[in-house]
């Protein structure tokens, strides 16, 4: 039964797909899409208009509607933080997202505004802090910290006991041994291994695959 009404602000895939999750999952209904002024590029998103973030609390009061920021990892993730700052400036309350097809034991805690996706495994004594996205299938081992503003992309292993600083970055598939405490400010790209506590503000660059000279048509003996 929906009987809280929710505005997102974004209009890119993620306002999207934040919608849906909303729509499907909570009692949320959402009712407006929400950017600047200089990026409002039309005024409606899959039937809801698009309003300008400057005036949005006059045309939606605060005491009624609360906000979630649907952005990522832009600016390490600052830009998701200072639309959150400015929508509780504005007397908004922020609203998270839990999949009920994600796995928390009883004693995790999540700060606000947070959205979790499907199958996040978040072991015993996990701590997650304010305005952390996870992404879908996360592995959050037991006694980790995942400190504010952070971004953690599709298939992470966090091992148990670790610590990601503020506005980290965690790119898809990539590894953190136990007991490694990632600094703030860092991008760790997809697929990279972290076995030893890191700097902050360091960048750790995925590496690509170098491809073949052999053809798969020569590999396999395909002719024609």
């Amino acid at each position: 039964m929906k009987n809280r009404k929710l505005i997102i602000i974004g209009d890119s895939a993620f306002a999207e797909i934040a919608r849906e999750y909303f729509d499907v999952d909570t009692n949320y209904e959402v009712v407006a899409f929400s950017v600047e002024s200089p990026y409002l590029k039309r005024d409606q998103l899959q039937g809801l208009p698009v309003v300008a973030f400057e005036t949005l609390d006059q045309l939606y009061s605060p005491f009624d509607h609360d906000i979630f920021v649907a952005i990522t990892y832009t600016q390490l993730n600052r830009l998701r933080a200072r639309f959150v700052s400015m929508a509780k400036g504005k007397g908004y309350a922020l609203a998270s997202y839990i999949s009920p097809r994600a796995f928390l034991w009883r004693n995790v805690e999540v700060g606000e505004h947070c959205f979790v996706f499907e199958d996040n495994t978040l072991q015993p004594f996990v701590k997650i802090g304010d305005n952390v996205v996870l992404w879908s299938g996360n592995h959050i081992g037991h006694h980790s910290i995942v400190r504010s503003n952070c971004f953690i992309s599709s298939h992470v292993v966090i091992s148990g006991f670790c610590d990601i600083g503020e506005n980290s970055f965690l790119g898809v598939n990539c590894t953190l041994f136990n007991n490694v405490a990632i600094g703030k400010d860092n991008w760790i790209g997809p697929g990279v291994t972290i076995s030893q506590s890191t700097e902050p503000a360091a960048l750790y660059s995925a590496q690509e695959s170098e491809r073949s000279r052999v053809s798969t048509l020569r590999f396999f003996r395909i002719r024609g």
